[in-house]
């Protein structure tokens, strides 16, 4: 059984590549990334429509809860 090569024993062995040796591993790598890139789907985000639907909350809800976050805020000009 073999092990997995983990990221660190793969850069290790590409730092003692030559220059151009790194160049060419840059380019056969670069293309492969890019169609994997290409082939992940992005996450579709969950619509935010209709998220407070339900939800009881009056305007004196709101009042009082904004009279408690600013009661300690200082009233003094710096």
């Amino acid at each position: 059984m073999e092990k997995a090569v983990t990221l660190e024993d793969a850069l290790a062995l590409v730092k003692q590549l030559s220059l151009v040796d790194k160049i060419r591993l840059i380019e056969q790598v670069a293309p492969q990334i890019e169609k994997e890139l290409i082939t992940v789907q992005p996450q579709q985000r969950a619509s935010l429509r209709g998220i407070w639907k339900g939800s009881h909350i009056t305007e004196s809800d709101i009042a009082e809860i904004r009279q408690q976050m600013w009661s300690n805020f200082p009233h003094e000009d710096v």
